[in-house]
């Protein structure tokens, strides 16, 4: 259904619900729901990408570069191996990060979208190991991550090295890739 299909009486009726008070609008438990789930998701499949690949080579978005640069000189001493979760989201570390976040309002789709981090780089995606934050502020601490080389213990770890001498079963012997 697309706007130009209404027409003026419920038009006026859509108008008239947006300007009612926020106090009458109640969450979507299902909504709510759903986006928990997208975000576990996302984690979930960083987490299985970054186990499988050296993560040190991994390009997150196309701005990678200078988001790790902007990242390193707004917070040139913060250790990104095991993330403080009460210091992100302290007063003073959320202004911070909020002055961070900003900058990259229409340069990074979605900047400010929900998204799960990792707090210890070396474990697992769980309850105890995660917190929402910007999804900026996921990629400048994983990305910081990947290029400090934090992340490539996960691959030991929880994942399966790619065997460079199996040959590709995918891959085309007449095209060379």
């Amino acid at each position: 259904m697309s706007i130009d299909s209404l027409n003026a009486s419920e038009i006026v009726n859509i108008a008239d619900y947006l300007k009612q008070p926020a106090e009458n609008y109640v969450n979507d438990e299902s909504v709510e729901l759903q986006w928990a789930l997208k975000a576990f998701h996302h984690a979930e499949t960083y987490f299985n990408l970054i186990s499988a690949v050296d993560p040190m080579f991994l390009k997150l978005t196309r701005v990678d570069d200078v988001i790790y640069q902007t990242f390193r000189e707004d917070f040139p001493d913060l250790d990104v191996r095991i993330v403080n979760d009460d210091e992100l989201k302290s007063k003073e570390g959320k202004e911070k990060w909020r002055e961070f976040c900003n900058k990259f309002e229409g340069k990074v789709e979605d900047f400010n979208m929900g998204t799960l981090l990792r707090l210890d780089c070396g474990n697992d995606v769980s309850d105890e190991n995660t917190t929402l934050v910007p999804r900026i502020q996921f990629l400048a601490i994983e990305i910081a991550r990947n290029k400090e080389g934090l992340n490539g213990c996960l691959r030991e770890k929880y994942g399966k090295k790619i065997n460079k001498s199996e040959p590709n079963k995918n891959r085309n012997p007449e095209s060379g890739s």
